[in-house]
Formats: C-alpha cells, sequence, structure tokens
C-alpha cells in the first residue's frame, strides 16, 4: 500500500500520460465521461458516475472490423489492426470494474472477440473507490464492495491523500512507472474511510434489493409471467438503457459503402429495438412487451444460466437515473417481489 498527496494527482496523471495513453473521467460540455486524456484535459475524479460506463474503452461504440478496397477489377481485404500499444484506465468504479468480467465471459469465451481481447491484455485498470455512493446505486446487491474496488490497482482518494494498492502484475509494473510520488502507507490507515463508505451503504434505499427467485430454474415462471404486460407499457423503446448500461454486449455488423471500397463495423445495439436481430422471415420478438421481457430475463435469468449464476447488471444505476420514463431494473424486481408477497426482502429495507 501507498499513498501521496491528494494535491499531487495532476502530476500523478501526467506521469502515467508521459508513458502510456490515459483515459480518464474528463468534464466537458457539461457532462463527465471517460476520454483520452491530454495535459489541457479537465479531468474529473470527483463525480460518482459518468454519463456513459467506460466499457467503450474496451468495446467501442463503433468500430471498424475490415475494408475492402477496390482498385479497377481489384479488390483486396485489410483487417483493422489489433490494439497493441499499452493504456491505462484511471477512476473506473468497482461497478464498471465487476462489469468488465461480464463482458470477459462473453467476449473471451471461446472462440475469443481478438478486437476485445487486445484491449484487455494492452489496458491496465486503476480502479477508484466510491466515497459517497448515491441513491441510485444498488451494487451491493450483487455483491459488489464499493469500498474494495477490484483491478489491477485500487485507488482511494480522501480529503488530503490518494491511497495507491496494486493488485496485479500490470498493477506493479505501473506502480513502478510513478514510484517516485509515492510513499509507504498502512493498510489500516484507510480503516475509517473504508467504514464510512459501508455505512452511506447502508442508509441507501436500494442496496439491499432481493434477487431471491431470479435464477435459473425459475425461467418459465418468469417468463410467462403476466407483470410484463403492465411493466411494460411506459416503455419508449429509446434504448438508452442499453447505451448507458455497463454490461450490455450486443451489437450489429454493417457495412459502409465509400464509393471505392467497403468499410465492415460493428456498432452497439438494443434489445429493446423492433429490427433488433431482424432476418429474413422478419423477427422472432414481434411487440414491445416481448423486448422489453428479453431485457430483463437476460440479465437476471439467461446470464446467470449460461455464467455459473453470475448476474448480467451491477448495480451502477444509470438506467435508474437515466430512463425518461422512471422505468429500469429494480422497479422490475421490485414488482415481481410484491406479487410474491415478498415486498420488504424485494426493495427498501424495512
Amino acid at each position: 500500500m501507498f499513498k501521496t498527496e491528494k494535491a499531487k494527482l495532476p502530476a500523478l496523471l501526467e506521469k502515467i500520460g508521459e508513458a502510456r495513453d490515459l483515459i480518464v473521467p474528463v468534464l466537458r460540455c457539461g457532462q463527465v465521461n471517460f476520454e483520452l486524456w491530454e495535459r489541457e484535459s479537465q479531468a474529473d475524479l470527483e463525480t460518482l458516475k459518468t454519463s456513459k460506463s467506460p466499457k467503450d474503452v474496451f468495446f467501442p461504440q463503433s468500430e471498424t472490423l475490415y475494408s475492402c478496397i477496390r482498385d479497377g477489377k481489384k479488390i483486396s481485404v485489410k483487417a483493422e489492426e489489433l490494439r497493441d500499444r499499452p493504456f491505462v484506465v484511471f477512476g473506473m468504479k468497482s461497478c464498471d470494474v465487476k462489469a468488465l468480467e461480464v463482458l470477459d465471459r462473453v467476449f473471451l469465451d471461446e472462440p475469443a472477440d481478438t478486437y476485445y481481447q487486445a484491449r484487455r491484455e494492452m489496458g491496465t485498470v486503476v480502479s477508484l473507490a466510491c466515497r459517497e455512493p448515491e441513491e441510485t446505486c444498488f451494487c451491493r446487491a450483487f455483491g459488489i464492495d464499493c469500498a474494495e474496488p477490484e483491478g489491477d490497482v485500487a485507488v482511494w482518494m480522501t480529503d488530503a491523500s490518494l491511497y495507491w494498492k496494486p493488485l496485479t502484475e500490470k498493477g506493479k509494473a505501473l506502480t513502478g512507472l510513478v514510484e517516485d510520488l509515492l510513499t509507504d502507507a498502512g493498510e489500516s490507515e484507510l480503516d475509517e474511510e473504508k467504514e464510512n463508505i459501508r455505512s452511506v451503504c447502508d442508509q441507501l434505499p436500494y442496496m439491499d434489493l432481493s434477487l431471491e427467485g431470479w435464477n435459473p430454474e425459475s425461467l418459465q415462471e418468469k417468463f410467462d409471467s403476466p407483470l410484463w404486460e403492465e411493466l411494460y407499457r411506459p416503455c419508449l423503446a429509446c434504448g438508452t438503457c442499453t447505451f448507458v448500461c455497463p454490461t450490455c454486449q450486443c451489437y450489429d455488423i454493417k457495412d459502409f459503402d465509400t464509393g471505392h471500397g467497403v468499410y465492415r463495423y460493428r456498432c452497439w445495439d438494443s434489445c429493446m429495438y423492433s429490427d433488433f436481430t431482424m432476418m429474413a422471415h422478419g423477427n422472432n420478438r414481434t411487440s414491445q412487451m416481448q423486448r422489453f421481457r428479453q431485457r430483463f430475463m437476460h440479465k437476471l435469468i439467461y446470464y446467470p444460466a449460461n455464467y455459473g449464476g453470475m448476474y448480467s447488471c451491477v448495480g451502477c444505476g444509470r438506467c435508474v437515473s437515466k430512463c425518461p420514463s422512471s422505468l429500469n431494473i429494480v422497479k422490475v424486481i421490485k414488482k415481481f417481489a410484491e406479487s410474491s408477497g415478498d415486498e420488504g426482502r424485494g426493495g427498501v429495507r424495512p
């Protein structure tokens, strides 16, 4: 465990940015999102959650896969180069780090997605503990401790100090780059800080959200429930929830004709859209209710069934704060709990 003065944070970022590409939360046009750090960047590590999740760093919203170039009658195919330059993502919260584990199980399962795999291999994740979790947070429901972040390096920021703890070999290598800014610190120095963070979590309304009944064994029961017909009606099918979500992994593959060739690229897609998974014969989910149900069944039933019980939600709360209809996964879970007579365990703590 190491520490430095909080006032030295700009020097720390500059030191990392000189050696590697550095991606940090940056305030721009009133919003905070992860982007490439530059000396004139207004880094913002005080804002709890970025508007978009940092999954964009490893799974970009849009990326070219390969291009087909026509030169007369000759056509050449060129694949995009894989990421081969190391980079650092600084300031990911515990929920967003956990979301990478969700994405890893999809994109690194055989056959591995080589574009995603290259970024994961080149990337070093510096996580940041959440000093003051917000009312929309419910990470603890998914077994996440926001006072003890995972990643390659874990960081805590107090009023005066920044604590730095390498957790992996990547983290140790990064520590070596900034060691002249760090001094030794004892683990016990953070005990009070961690306790304060957890005490804040104890007061938040959704942290004890119960997931009882959401398991692969209840698939048919949940799928056939009449509650979906009631729940989906306020949904605008805007897809906002899927685009701010750190674990949604659906994408489409499209071609762009430049006039002298074609770029094949992939871009994020949403199960909330009517043309999602559209095939020659049509779509197998023909109503908005079916699409709405698909989103939550995937996160709470299908994904756990395929990946050892892990949920495809990390309780970041972005969908809670961003949905224009105030319709989100918390409301779905609580509604099912109420229907089974388990209001207390399914929602706000008694």
